[in-house]
């Protein structure tokens, strides 16, 4: 089937949400995704930093057929033993031995499960704690909680009024957020790399001002660990690449392998805030996604791929500090880990992104001015020169076609 006549069905079956780029993928082996014609792509956005493992991985795909063929489903009104099993691990891997979970089936999902969470805790304490103070540019979700969540008055409008409970903050700015916040605020939410917002890491200082703040004002700090969580910034959980401990993480996207799946991970006095009946979901945490996420841990822990994205993530730094050297168009780099974004001198991004498919590339164009990189963890050197051969590429075809003066 033509990619033409792929566009004719959607726009006759689908809803107009999505802007799609030009090709149908239709298979994937590790790094690498294949499109209708057999053209061979090298995937550096992970599916929005999901498939952390690469395509089709076997760990992945044993475990999923395993499941299916003992237990699908039988809600959360009775035990199985895999959505334990994953409890216990993420507990032990964030070192937290009072750790409590709750599955869900995606990133915005957790979050809204995480702002229930933390207003049942403020209202425990005060009927009016029940406000959350959250950062420009910070992505939560799209449903509507964890939308007005979200630092993006862009992405509010079509939907207002959202309620005017949530207070946002310049997203590196201390004394902005401690302005923000006294007893009223159950909850700071943070990303400890903006994901959406840029690939925009936060400072010492204001991760350390949010947790004092939060220790204070007796309030919980949530950070939202979807896309930056499972290993992608060279540890278990980006939080635990600084010096603070939030009381609550939202994860999802690369915990599943590519499956749905999302979940809050509480710990401390946050742990004990929900009670029965408080929160529920018919297929979070069932069965097959539950072997799924165990699968990917186990991979992730044997081939000790977490501590080989920082190391990975060092060599990108260096692979974008050559492009930054020979393109004026590129300014610099910023992120962590595996999850970086090339920065360019004029709000190009959309168009460099579209070179890049054109060199059989997949990034994004994450912000006006920047590329963001987000390749599977199974990655090598040699894909690193790859991206950085065909990123060059396309760095040359934009300015050709731009001009070099922005």
């Amino acid at each position: 089937m033509s990619l033409a006549d792929l566009r004719a069905r959607e726009d006759a079956a689908l809803l107009p949400t999505y802007a799609r780029q030009p090709v149908a993928f239709v298979e994937g082996r590790g790094a690498t995704l294949y499109d209708d014609e057999g053209a061979a792509y090298l995937d550096f956005l992970c599916g929005l930093s999901v498939t952390s493992l690469g395509h089709a991985h076997p760990a992945v795909a044993d475990a999923v057929d395993a499941q299916m063929r003992r237990l699908v489903h039988v809600s959360n009104l009775f035990y199985t033993e895999p959505q334990i099993a994953l409890a216990e691990r993420l507990g032990a891997l964030a070192g937290w031995d009072d750790a409590r979970a709750f599955f869900c089936n995606s990133g915005a999902e957790a979050n809204e499960a995480a702002i229930k969470l933390a207003r049942r805790w403020g209202k425990q304490r005060d009927p009016g704690k029940v406000r959350v103070v959250s950062l420009a540019g910070g992505f939560h979700g799209r449903t509507l909680a964890a939308l007005l969540a979200t630092g993006s008055p862009a992405k509010h409008a079509p939907f207002a009024p959202l309620g005017d409970w949530v207070t946002h903050v310049p997203h590196d700015d201390p004394e902005a957020l401690a302005e923000a916040v006294d007893g009223d605020v159950c909850a700071i939410w943070l990303e400890v790399v903006q994901g959406e917002g840029g690939v925009r890491p936060l400072s010492a200082a204001m991760l350390a001002t949010a947790r004092e703040l939060c220790d204070r004002y007796d309030a919980l700090l949530v950070a939202d660990e979807v896309q930056t969580g499972i290993g992608r910034l060279g540890a278990w959980y980006g939080w635990q690449t600084t010096d603070v401990v939030p009381d609550v993480v939202c994860l999802a996207k690369a915990l599943g392998g590519g499956l749905p799946i999302g979940a809050i991970l509480a710990h401390g006095p946050a742990a004990g805030a929900f009670g029965p009946g408080d929160h529920a979901t018919t297929f979070g945490g069932g069965p097959v996604i539950a072997s799924a996420a165990l699968a990917v841990l186990d991979t992730l822990e044997a081939e000790g791929l977490v501590a080989r994205a920082g190391e990975l993530g060092a060599a990108l730094s260096a692979r974008l500090d050559a492009l930054v050297e020979r393109h004026d168009l590129a300014v610099g780099h910023r992120g962590r880990g595996l999850l970086q974004a090339l920065v360019l001198d004029r709000p190009v991004a959309a168009d460099v992104a579209a070179a890049a498919l054109d060199e059989r590339l997949v990034v994004n164009a994450v912000a006006p001015d920047a590329i963001r990189l987000a390749p599977p963890l199974v990655i090598d050197e040699a894909d690193l020169d790859t991206m950085a051969e065909r990123l060059s590429a396309a760095l040359d075809r934009c300015t050709a076609d731009q001009g070099a003066t922005p």
